[in-house]
């Protein structure tokens, strides 16, 4: 065993060039696998520190109207404290809402985003307490719990236990009652103060408990051991229909409750939820990481058998002196895995490094660092023994079943079988890395669209303000409009690419009915909608000349005219409508504009005036000296909200979150394609000096007989071209199909075109050119007598 350690050692110092490529190409592999390994663990790990994870349900709303069926994140208020109530089968449940408020500790003023949630949280979750009593933390109302990071925030390294901080702009006086540890990145519920439930249902909004048609929460239930969850949801229709039959009918409005697992919702659940997942990336991805891998073991086989022509001699004499096949078999794979563990080391080092890149990359802390997680390094490596355990199998049969006499005598020459394998692995090689070109340019068109397309508002040069709704809001609009880097302003509830209500309305169709749908809806004040260059397709704009706009008024878009059944939005104007608490008619409609992004369809959408409900103040920027105008509007809201922070977001950079996820997919693809192809090019180098060394007396002959250096560069680069074709056509319908697939999930999306394809097959041919030139010129000016004295 010393000795085949001690000639594998020195293999490998002898042939620096081989040695460098093999396990050059091994680590990549290993760490592009290795890092995929760690997003794909950390997605698949969501919510499953929670020791009653099984028993932890979301419930979640279908709400079926005459028009359409909404998937809502969470039932009505009512519903939870309810269902306890019927139900023994409900053990505990916990009720989640997100606010922003303002936040103050001396002169620490910060507008901090919250969320309310019940004194049943610590009973029904991990979250790991630190301080304060998990039964009674979130009991009393103005209780406060905080995360260590944003107790040090406020209060520094005192103990933040027992302090008090003022909640929102009436100064009201919150104890914190418990600290909690910072949430796992891979939790779908994340917060960094809680507030009790008790809080927003006894002081600020007493009706909610008692309301069945408001569904702005979340709620997840605990269910007692044993209980069948599908018996239990087969039970709410009844319960739905004894608690609240008679407001259903009369509204039209016929929800249905439904159970998500809760390691179900992150990954599978389509519902608008705090985050969430995808399936599919996570199943695309493993799958490149795969793939990925075995492009890294066939460059080990190519490279190996590429080799197997110099050890061949080596092999003959063993052979004659007696060595045995099982040992030959043994001494080859030995030196493979020794090779892995060279490859082990620098993907150790590799990961290591490009960690902080790829969390960056993946958008969220994948892992803190690569000895953070001990089993981790231990599945690196046993990934490791396995490559190279299989990998060198091939390699080490092939070089173990040469005929001694046939190798003594010189007349070794490779099998057609061992050809065949080793091209058939490159094209396997290729088809892979196509395919992944395919997919990425396909990605970046898709982004490209989205960014570009004309969405039907403008958002550049445009600041978004929120005042929280706080008296002085409109004197503090007007007053923008006196700086001279300001263009205009406008007042609304929100803007594209924020949240937005949707509203129970009925709007006269075109039987005459007052038809019951629920519409999004925005609050605005009269110069919202120039000032987002919003187009009207019928009708009118709000105008302060008509004193019934503010009360009897309401614009909608093409898409609602569609819902009503009209073919022209002409057909719409003066028609009646309902809308919480308003009636009136119908004065204008707008053109379709994707105030929600591209990825879904335009909903219908409705706007009316009212101040009171508008809190997001819209500032069109002339674009010069920015710098100073937005000095300036500070300075108005300071004189205007002296003990808020002054704080605001782009509304174009805004927007464009809404494509993170996809933006975010796009870098990992087009990051793993590069390394896939770099391997498979290493690969293609094994293949190519493999069939130089074999056909250098042939080479030499030929240069004998007055064949040029274009000549053979062609000669040998023609078989290898050939392998790229065969390749480009299997991946080509393949790639094809499976990105058709992903693209069905934007509502807006772009048509595959065929110059993908030549894009992709043109940057293969170039690649696989420049790779294979490398060998094929060298072999090419060679001096001939040198060639043919190779045997």
């Amino acid at each position: 065993m010393k000795n085949y350690i001690k000639i594998a050692l020195r293999n490998l110092w002898r042939h620096k060039g081989y040695s460098f490529l093999n396990i050059l190409g091994l680590a990549v592999g290993m760490t592009a696998f290795f890092l995929i390994f760690l997003y794909v663990s950390l997605e698949l790990s969501y919510d499953s520190f929670h020791s009653k994870s099984d028993r932890i349900y979301r419930l979640v709303s279908d709400i079926k109207t005459p028009t359409e069926t909404l998937r809502a994140s969470g039932p009505a208020w009512a519903v939870p404290s309810h269902l306890k109530a019927d139900f023994p089968e409900v053990e505990s449940f916990v009720r989640f809402t997100g606010d922003n408020m303002l936040v103050r500790k001396d002169d620490i003023k910060v507008q901090q985003d919250i969320v309310y949630a019940d004194s049943s949280l610590f009973g029904v979750f991990d979250f790991s307490l630190v301080k304060g009593n998990p039964e009674t933390v979130l009991k009393d109302q103005l209780s406060v719990v905080l995360t260590e990071s944003t107790a040090k925030k406020y209060f520094g390294d005192k103990d933040a236990l027992g302090q008090t901080l003022l909640i929102t702009s009436d100064a009201l006086p919150a104890r914190v009652t418990g600290i909690m540890k910072d949430i796992p990145v891979n939790s779908q519920i994340k917060f960094d103060m809680a507030i009790s439930m008790s809080t927003l249902t006894g002081r600020f909004n007493r009706e909610l408990d008692n309301q069945w048609g408001n569904y702005g929460l979340e709620v997840y239930l605990l269910l007692k051991p044993g209980t069948d969850p599908k018996a239990l949801e087969r039970k709410l229709p009844d319960f739905l229909s004894r608690r609240n039959g008679q407001e259903m009918k009369e509204h039209q409005m016929y929800p249905t409750l439904i159970l998500e697992p809760l390691n179900y919702a992150y990954l599978y659940s389509t519902r608008n939820g705090n985050s969430r997942g995808n399936i599919k990336n996570v199943y695309i991805f493993s799958v490149i990481g795969i793939f990925i891998l075995a492009i890294a073991c066939i460059n080990f086989i190519n490279l190996s058998t590429a080799r197997s022509v110099e050890r061949a001699k080596e092999v003959g004499i063993r052979k004659v002196v007696g060595a045995a096949k099982s040992q030959l078999s043994s001494q080859f794979i030995g030196e493979s895995m020794i090779i892995c563990m060279f490859a082990f080391l620098l993907s150790l080092i590799l990961s290591a490094i490009m960690l902080p890149q790829f969390n960056q990359l993946a958008g969220k802390t994948v892992s803190e660092g690569m000895f953070s997680n001990v089993f981790n390094i231990l599945i690196l490596f046993i990934v490791s023994l396995v490559i190279g355990l299989l990998a060198g199998i091939y390699p080490a049969l092939v070089l173990s079943s040469f005929k001694p006499v046939s190798v003594l005598k010189g007349r070794f020459s490779a099998g057609t079988k061992g050809i065949l394998l080793r091209k058939g692995l490159v094209v396997s090689q290729f088809t892979i890395s196509i395919a992944l070109i395919i997919a990425t340019v396909i990605v970046y068109q898709q982004l490209d669209y989205m960014r570009s397309r004309d969405l039907g508002f403008n958002k550049d040069q445009m600041i978004i303000i929120d005042t929280q709704g706080d008296k002085g809001k409109e004197a503090f609009k007007e007053s923008l409009l006196n700086i001279p880097g300001v263009k205009s302003a406008a007042l609304s509830s929100s803007v594209p690419g924020t949240g937005n209500p949707g509203a129970y309305s009925e709007l006269e169709n075109i039987k005459g009915d007052l038809q019951v749908s629920n519409l999004d809806l925005y609050f605005v004040d009269f110069d919202y909608i120039s000032q987002f260059q919003l187009k009207m397709a019928a009708g009118r704009p709000f105008s302060k000349e008509y004193a019934t706009d503010t009360t009897q008024a309401i614009i909608i878009n093409e898409a609602v005219v569609k819902l009503l059944g009209y073919a022209s939005p002409r057909d719409v104007i003066g028609k009646r409508f309902k809308q919480w608490g308003r009636e009136g008619k119908i004065i204008g409609v707008i053109k379709n504009f994707n105030y929600r992004g591209l990825q879904q369809e335009i909903k219908p959408l409705t706007m009316r005036i009212d101040p009171r409900g508008s809190s997001l103040v819209s500032v069109k920027l002339s674009g010069t000296n920015l710098k100073a105008t937005l000095k300036a509007i500070e300075g108005k809201w300071n004189q205007v909200y002296m003990d808020k922070p002054f704080s605001y977001f782009f509304l174009d950079e805004h927007f464009s979150k809404l494509y993170r996820s996809e933006e975010l997919f796009g870098k990992l693809f087009f990051n793993f394609a590069v390394l896939a192809i770099l391997i498979s090019c290493l690969g293609l180098l094994g293949l190519a000096s493999y069939s130089t060394i074999q056909r250098t007396k042939e080479i030499g002959i030929r240069k004998v007989m007055g064949a040029s250096v274009t000549g053979i560069i062609r000669l040998l680069s023609a078989d290898f071209l050939r392998l790229v074709v065969i390749a480009f056509i299997i991946s080509s319908p393949l790639s094809g199909f499976l990105m058709y697939g992903w693209l069905k999930d934007f509502a807006y999306r772009i048509n595959i075109s065929w110059t993908v394809f030549a894009i992709a097959g043109a940057g293969a041919v170039f690649i696989a050119i420049a790779t294979v030139s490398l060998q094929a010129i060298r072999a090419a000016t060679t001096s001939p007598v040198k060639s043919l004295r190779t045997e």
